[in-house]
Order: C-alpha cells, then sequence, then structure tokens
C-alpha cells in the first residue's frame, strides 16, 4: 500500500493492503479496517474501531472509539450480498454507534447524509437513509428501511420502527416509539409517538422567518387540529399555500405516505 501524504496508522491498527485512504487519515490504536473499506481526506479512526464491507466514508469524518461501521445487515435472509454503506463529509460518529450495510432487496445501500451527529449507542439498521445534519442522540434506533430527511433531531433512547419516515426539520422527543410517519416541521413525542405540535425552536434556530413559520403553524392546525378528513385537509393546503415551499414540503410529504401519520 502506498499512503498519501499525512496519513498516520497506529502500529496495533489492522488495516488491509486494498483499503483505499485519502490524505490526512489517521487510524487509531487497535482499529480495524477492511479491505473494500474508502476513507476520504482527514479522515480519523479511533481505538477499537471497526470499519469494513464496501463502505465509503466522506471527508473529515470522524469515528469514534469502538464503532461499528459497514458490518452484515441484521437480516435474516442476507447471504453475503456486497451491499453497501455511505457516509458524507463532516459527520461524528460516536462510541458504540453501529452503523450496518444494506440488503440486495432494500435496494443495497445505506447512507448517512453529510454534517450528521449520530450519538453514543445509536444505531442505523440496514437500509436506511438519513439526510444531511441530522442528530441523533444517544441510543437512538433506526430499524430497516428508516428515512430521517434533512435536519432532523431524535431524542435520545428513541426507536423508530421500520418503513417508517421523519420529515425535515422535525423533533422526536427522547425516549420515544415511532411506528408511524412524523409530517415535516412538527415535533412528536410518546409511545406510541403523538404530534405535539410545530417544531418552533427548531425552525428559529434555522433561521426560518416568523411569516414561514405562522404558514407552518396554519397548515398544522388544518391538517391535526380540523375536523377535516386528510382528503379535505389536502385541498385545503393546496388551495391557500400555494406559494409557500415549506408547506408544499408538507403536501408531498402527506401525499406519498405509505405507513400513515403520528396525529
Amino acid at each position: 500500500m502506498t499512503l498519501k501524504p499525512g496519513v498516520d496508522i497506529h502500529p496495533t491498527a489492522v488495516v488491509s493492503e486494498r483499503t483505499r485512504l485519502g490524505e490526512g487519515v489517521r487510524i487509531g490504536p487497535y482499529a480495524v479496517v477492511g479491505a473494500d473499506v474508502v476513507l476520504d481526506d482527514e479522515v480519523e479512526v479511533g481505538p477499537h474501531a471497526v470499519i469494513d464491507g464496501h463502505t465509503v466514508i466522506g471527508k473529515k469524518t470522524r469515528i469514534f472509539n469502538f464503532a461499528s461501521v459497514g458490518l452484515d445487515p441484521q437480516d435474516v435472509h442476507y447471504r453475503g450480498e456486497p451491499t453497501r454503506v455511505e457516509i458524507g463529509d463532516g459527520c461524528q460518529i460516536r462510541e458504540f454507534v453501529s452503523i450496518h450495510r444494506g440488503t440486495e432487496s432494500g435496494g443495497g445501500l445505506t447512507r448517512v447524509g453529510d454534517d450528521c451527529m449520530l450519538m453514543a449507542y445509536s444505531h442505523v439498521a440496514h437500509d436506511c437513509r438519513v439526510g444531511d445534519k441530522v442528530v441523533m442522540a444517544n441510543g437512538a434506533t433506526l430499524a430497516g428501511h428508516v428515512e430521517i430527511q434533512d435536519h432532523a433531531v431524535i431524542g435520545g433512547l428513541t426507536a423508530i420502527h421500520q418503513f417508517a419516515r421523519i420529515g425535515r426539520n422535525a423533533f422526536i422527543g427522547g425516549a420515544s416509539a415511532v411506528s408511524m410517519d412524523v409530517v415535516p416541521f412538527l415535533s412528536a413525542a410518546g409511545n406510541r409517538a403523538r404530534v405535539t405540535g410545530v417544531n418552533v425552536v427548531g425552525l428559529r434556530r434555522g433561521g426560518f422567518s416568523e411569516e414561514t413559520i405562522t404558514a407552518i403553524r396554519q397548515a398544522h392546525r388544518i391538517v391535526f387540529r380540523s375536523n377535516l378528513r386528510l382528503e379535505q385537509a389536502v385541498e385545503e393546503l393546496e388551495k391557500n399555500f400555494s406559494a409557500i415551499p415549506e408547506v408544499q414540503w408538507m403536501l408531498e410529504f402527506l401525499q406519498t405516505g405509505q405507513r400513515g401519520f403520528c396525529r
């Protein structure tokens, strides 16, 4: 293996000769990096971390101690197919996090976007799609095929049911069990999770205007606090909020659901 400038591999680490390492990669004591792994520039791998399978880690992502990335999916039908994990740039994968490869039936890919924070002991199962700037607090768990959209925050010790979707800029309270979709920009909590309102604090922190937040609140009331059927509520959103992109995202989410929605 020819190492690029700045690469630092601890003498106790086990790194395959077929591993592809970018510039400035650092691999700590007793870490294990497999043959089909690609570590882009300035990736850091902490002590005792394991990265295996067809796994690509983006620039400046940090994999902390004892994390496990790219191992076989926990799926009884998996038979060793060459499925993948992709993790974007600038992520923090904290201690004891586990991220499993996809399955052939689920599209073959588990993906985590850019600038995500996966706190200690959180789990991303096979075939999940995690967007950009997502935060998963300690012990948060995604079952297979879950979609977490950009800027969502998942509270600690929360479990998300397989195939469920968490919309962009949504907030899920800690110790929740989410069995259905959560619409973008809303907050939900509980076992089973129920919508508690609009994620106003998160939206303000994210730079959304008060005008936009007011429109989201109005849309929330129409869908979740009126006596309208979902079809009627969708018609109201289409008629009255066509100029508000955020409400249109909510509308698209509502129209493409398969599991039903937390209410």
